[in-house]
């Protein structure tokens, strides 16, 4: 199956919703960062580009019509090369407000996973590996704090998308515009309902939250357990 719609745009630039967007329209399924997260297959594919290898792009989107999000959206480039019938949905939205959604959501939780609760745990300490070596060190050179540094990277992201693409074949698009120019784009009908706006900031604010206390929590459990096993020793 080949992809027929890729998406171009950084993740937190609407791209939950243009999942869910493209999922209605028939361009099912996307293929989306929370795709990636519960395949270790997956994790593996990524993880073998941000170390400069190359995959099979057929294996890794079998199944798939669309893409988009992280850690795809790094290689529009490649992959219309080898879709070259896709069209580009190239999502954007005001960059100092990406910023900020970045630096309060899906950043921060790349790097709550303590150390202890990574050895217990390989599968997570893995896809964190992977979304390192693929956005914050492979994007943003390891400086995605550096607000300055981060938005010039997202703005040349832009000028390159739009200078490269087929102008025929690209659509820059925010969420606020709805349905309408993304369906005429992609030749499909107008739902009857409205565009999906899904919103999932929250939602990760709170996971930062709890698995912060888990960490901790986990790591009272760690030292309560030696200290319990080296009284008994000692005793």
């Amino acid at each position: 199956m080949a992809l027929k719609v890729i998406g171009a745009g950084f993740g937190r630039t609407g791209t939950t919703s243009l999942k869910a967007a493209l999922e209605q329209l028939g361009f099912s399924k996307c293929h989306h960062m929370d795709k990636v997260m519960g395949s270790a297959a997956q994790v593996g594919y990524w993880q073998t580009l941000a170390n400069g290898g190359e995959v099979d792009w057929d294996e890794v989107f079998e199944g798939f019509q669309s893409s988009c999000d992280w850690p795809s959206c790094s290689y529009w480039e490649r992959l219309h090369r080898h879709y070259p019938e896709a069209k580009i949905v190239l999502t954007v939205r005001d960059e100092v407000r990406w910023h900020e959604s970045v630096m309060e959501t899906i950043y921060p939780a790349t790097f709550l996973l303590p150390w202890w609760l990574a050895w217990l745990v390989p599968p997570l300490a893995r896809l964190n590996k992977m979304v390192v070596a693929s956005i914050w060190d492979g994007v943003f050179d390891g400086r995605f704090e550096d607000r300055d540094h981060a938005l010039k990277i997202y703005r040349d992201h832009i000028a390159h998308v739009k200078a490269i693409a087929p102008s025929d074949r690209l659509l820059v698009f925010e969420a606020k515009d709805g349905w309408k120019p993304l369906c005429d784009f992609l030749d499909v009908p107008i739902p009857e309902n409205d565009y999906p706006h899904l919103n999932d900031a929250a939602q990760i604010r709170r996971m930062v939250v709890a698995v912060r206390v888990a960490g901790w929590l986990s790591l009272a459990v760690l030292i309560g357990g030696v200290g319990i096993l080296l009284s008994r020793m000692m005793g």
